[in-house]
Formats: structure tokens, sequence, C-alpha cells
């Protein structure tokens, strides 16, 4: 089978621009101007150690590695896979070129870019069983994908069932203890997503209970554009008055959606504006330009905030997403 790769930019906030642009990329400025086809691994590694000598060891082999390897192990044919946190979608192509230097992109975190064959459709992360999705939770930016993952990411793709295991792959998937907060993160993303509207409209209430707020929670029916006002006092005659729109479904928000939930707010109101299955580009352009301070929430930023103030929430928030702490040496 040919091998798998997952490149990662920026925490996946590249996934646009590499769709966009038709390539996958990476950063590593420092290296970008040397890491030419036939570049070797000590001497990456040699010239990252020189130009960075406060860096710790690991950090410079980890880098280089996965410099050299986007270099000079990745081939045109091979497949390639990256994540976006905040839509839970896959993208899934395959290379086309070698590696090219691109130093207008380094401020962008891509300074480094191969050409790819993007597939039209992306793929859900719901598609994929709890194994694959571990094997893809690595927080490196550059991978080679297991191949019974890669297996049941083109199974998925193509609407078919995953793979039958089998024992030669099925004890080398992956650490389940590596990565483990990246990992455990999106296992939160998982549980949230199964959560009913109801439920997610009480969790982002819980959430800003957390962090301070009173809040009042619309019943269900015409909220007139809010379903909830968070406030210091309860009443929203005190300002900060937070005026905040759930929207728990897997399609993206767009323009006009940002825009009916800004015609209803009065001048000194602030936005919060949630939606689990992301926002649109064009809707991000009219969050920027709206005429009072707005806020977009995706199920990434609910999990995280989730998580920062999981032990000021109360009971009641607490059974809609129950959490455990687990301590790991640093």
């Amino acid at each position: 089978m040919t091998r798998m790769w997952m490149v990662r930019g920026e925490g996946g906030s590249l996934y646009d621009a590499f769709r966009e642009r038709e390539v996958a990329a990476i950063g590593w400025v420092q290296l970008a101007p040397h890491a030419k086809p036939g570049v070797g691994r000590k001497q990456l590694m040699s010239l990252y150690q020189s130009i960075e000598p406060q860096m710790k060891q690991g950090t410079i082999v980890s880098g280089a590695s996965q410099v050299w390897r986007f270099v000079n192990e990745i081939q045109s044919g091979d497949w390639v896979i990256t994540y976006s946190p905040a839509n839970r979608l896959y993208q899934v192509g395959t290379f086309t070129g070698a590696a090219e230097h691109h130093p207008e992109w380094a401020e962008q975190g891509m300074a480094l870019a191969r050409k790819v064959r993007w597939q039209p459709l992306e793929l859900s992360r719901e598609k994929l069983g709890v194994t694959t999705k571990n094997s893809l939770g690595s927080t490196l930016t550059v991978f080679e994908v297991p191949a019974r993952a890669a297996a049941e990411v083109l199974a998925a793709l193509r609407g078919g069932p995953a793979p039958e295991p089998d024992d030669v792959t099925d004890e080398a998937i992956a650490d389940p203890l590596a990565d483990i907060e990246s990992q455990a993160i999106e296992r939160i993303k998982d549980r949230v997503s199964e959560i009913d509207w109801d439920e997610m409209q009480h969790l982002v209430a819980g959430i800003l209970r957390a962090m301070g707020y009173k809040t009042q929670v619309s019943p269900p029916g015409s909220d007139r554009g809010k379903d909830i006002v968070a406030s210091p006092d309860g009443f929203g005659f005190e300002n900060p008055r937070i005026v905040v729109e759930v929207k728990h479904r897997k399609g993206q928000m767009g323009s006009q959606d940002i825009r009916s939930f800004l015609g209803g707010r009065h001048k000194d109101d602030r936005g919060l504006y949630v939606s689990t299955g992301g926002f649109s580009k064009d809707a991000l352009y009219e969050a920027d330009r709206a005429s009072i301070p707005l806020s977009l929430w995706t199920l990434d930023h609910v999990v995280r905030a989730l998580i920062e103030h999981y032990d000021a929430t109360d009971a009641e928030t607490k059974r809609i997403v129950p959490l455990k702490r687990l301590y790991w040496p640093a």
C-alpha cells in the first residue's frame, strides 16, 4: 500500500490555506532555505544547533528529523492527510511534487511546501474508529500514518467499511499514552458532539458561570436571536452584557447567520456565537467587521474553555460532560 503522511501546520490553522494553494506545508523557517532534496539529517541537525544554540537537544532532533522526512522520505504519489480541529474534518490528497522553499509564505508557517492534489470531499472525524483517531492524534507536524489507520481513512473516504484488523498491524498502531493531552481533547470533543442541543446550551451557560458570570438561559422556542444572556448581575443590567447564540449542528455557519445575530443587538452588547460545526471564511470576515465586539467559538473553543474552568463548574455542568483529572509527569 502507498504510504500516508499526516502534515498539520500551526495546530491545524493552515487547513484552508493548504486546500486553496493546493499544497501541504511546514515551517522551520531557519532550515527551509537549506532543506533541499538529498540534504542529510545530521546536516540539518548541525545547522539547527548552530542557529538555535539554546534549543534543547530533543527539540533539535525532532525538528530536523521532521524537515528531513518532509523533504526526502515523502515521495510523489504518497497519500497526505491534514486535520482541522475547529471543524473536525480531515482532507486527504496525494503529493504531486518535491519540497520547495517559499520565503513569501514563511510568516504563515509554510516555508517548505509540496504540491498536493486534494480529494474533493472532506472526511468527518466521526467516520473513523477510536484506534485510528488515536493514531492520527500525534502533535508532531509530520509523521507517517500507520498502515491500518491509513487503510481505514481511505475506506471511509470512499464510503466503504473499515478493513478487518490483522495480526501484523494490530500491535503497532499507536502508544495510547503518547500525545495524551491532544488525544484527550479530541476525545472530549467526541463526547460533547454527542450531546443534544439543549444540553449544549446549558453546557455553554455552565462554562460562562464558571468564568464568573450569572446566566439566563432561554426556554425552548423563539429566543429572538439569543439563547443565553450572561452578565455580572444575572439580569443583564450591568456591563458587560454578553448575548450568546448556540448552534449545535454539523454544518458551518455563514455570513448571513452572523448578520442575523448582529441585527438584534444593542450597541452596548457583547456577542458570543457558538457553532460546533465551525464557521465559513465569510462568517469570520463578517465577525471581524461587526459593529459590536463579537467572539466566535467552535467546538474546539468550547472544549478548551471547559477544561480550563472545569474545577469551577457546577454539578449540572459536570453531569453533562463528566471528566476525570489525570496527573502525568511534566
